[in-house]
């Protein structure tokens, strides 16, 4: 039998931001519906806006992207009519009606055909202007804009990416160009808004352009820069990659003089592989219980890992968005890890747990008088069996009542069981099944 040991009298700092998406959510259109309800309840913390334009109800093809809002880089910076904010800002304002922070990141989509937007700019130093402009637009109320509170900004997505045959989705330049690219884009930004968190890059894949990443990092250094921000991305299918992943890139920034920079892996889910079978397996599996579970096991790993912030890819109505129906928009299982992460959050302080295996992955959270846990079984191989777990709770109230609520094919996060404790400690067994999830909530009666 295996065991999961907590004491909620200890804690052990907070609840981080695990649950937080790339995209916002689907507002009334023409069809006249929408998930807007039910991405609001999830209650996320944070989303970032990357592909955004891939989408017709966000906006298309005049949102969000750099290219997309400034659509011809010889007008005049400074005048507002060079600028077409228009389908960003009801955009924008839909992700912050639903109670969630924008992250903003400024660059453009991913470009597998048509190059335009990864072009490297004609002036580096104008587009970090443009940039200034959006940031004003949407942050100080420049060309009839917004004071909203967006304190992270990311420049670029993906320099790093390569396809199969070498050529670049993401960045059409040189690696070197790209870094003076990065740096006079940072400098301008951070010497302009000195109070906002500026950062970057998003690398995709960091072993193998840990020298590029160097490059980029000496010569902030050398300019005296320091990252708000340290972003990058990691795709796989077990929490042994995704933790290798968390310290090498923290042992990265640490080792090349910015450690001080917030870590966040903002794009992230389950790959088994991007061609053929394995990614026709991985885009079934994204959509389903075993996804949802992966989900539950990435956000319970990263809050025990060194990093700040994890960022789902993709809450935009897509192949890889395992929350909700891409067509009906209805929920689908990986939604309830996500919003009920949240639950954690709200109770805020984090209780480290002892568990005698890696394929029970926990979270748990107090806030000194409720409590609870987010716990599931998750192995990549399909065929494993099922465990028993005995779990030993110490550090309660007096008296406290406990529901369970499960996450499986037949079940939504339904209530499970429920049962009182009379005193401080308490221990019980649960059978866990491959995939399953449970949400543990204790409330001192």
């Amino acid at each position: 039998m295996e065991s999961i040991k907590l004491n909620f009298s200890k804690t052990n700092g907070k609840i981080k931001h695990m649950n937080s998406v790339n995209n916002g959510p689907v507002a009334k259109s023409v069809r006249e519906f929408d998930n807007f309800d039910d991405y609001k309840a999830a209650k996320i913390p944070y989303a970032r806006i990357h592909d955004a334009s891939f989408y017709p109800s966000y906006g298309g093809e005049f949102t969000v992207d750099v290219h997309r809002i400034f659509r011809n880089f010889d007008n005049d910076v400074n005048d507002p009519k060079s600028y077409s904010f228009k389908s960003t800002d009801k955009y924008l304002q839909s992700i912050v009606d639903a109670g969630t922070k924008v992250f903003y990141r400024l660059g453009c989509n991913i470009e597998h055909y048509e190059k335009c937007g990864t072009i490297p700019p004609k002036d580096n130093q104008k587009w970090a202007e443009i940039c200034e402009h959006i940031v004003r637009h949407y942050t100080e109320g420049w060309a009839d804009g917004f004071y909203y509170d967006i304190e992270y900004w990311e420049i670029w997505n993906e320099a790093d990416c390569k396809n199969a045959d070498g050529t670049s989705p993401c960045w059409q330049g040189t690696e070197d160009e790209f870094i003076d690219f990065f740096v006079t884009a940072f400098k301008h930004l951070k010497t302009t808004f000195p109070k906002l968190k500026i950062g970057g890059p998003a690398f995709a894949y960091l072993p193998e352009c840990y020298p590029f990443a160097e490059r980029l990092f000496d010569k902030l250094n050398k300019e005296n820069l320091k990252l708000d921000f340290f972003s990058y991305h990691t795709y796989a299918t077990d929490t042994d990659w995704f933790l290798y992943m968390v310290n090498f890139a923290y042992d990265l920034a640490k080792r090349c003089g910015q450690g001080q920079a917030e870590l966040i892996l903002n794009e992230w889910n389950y790959v088994k592989g991007w061609r053929g079978k394995e990614w026709q397996y991985t885009l079934k599996t994204e959509k389903g219980l075993k996804g949802a579970s992966f989900i539950t096991a990435i956000m319970c790993a990263g809050q025990k890992a060194p990093l700040d912030m994890l960022m789902y890819y993709d809450a935009r109505p897509c192949g890889m968005n395992g929350m909700f129906n891409t067509d009906t928009f209805e929920k689908l299982k990986g939604y309830y890890p996500i919003a009920y992460f949240s639950k954690l959050l709200e109770l805020g302080k984090y209780v480290e747990d002892i568990s005698s295996s890696k394929d029970l992955c926990v979270c748990s959270a107090t806030n000194g008088i409720d409590s609870a846990i987010l716990l599931t079984h998750y192995n990549d191989n399909d065929e494993t069996e099922q465990k028993t777990v005995k779990l030993d709770l110490s550090g309660l109230g007096e008296k406290s009542s406990v529901e369970i609520f499960v996450l499986d094919e037949k079940n939504d996060m339904s209530s499970y069981s429920s049962f009182g404790v009379n005193g401080s400690s308490v221990d019980f067994t649960l059978d866990i099944p491959l995939f399953t999830t449970y949400f543990i909530s204790i409330k001192r009666a």
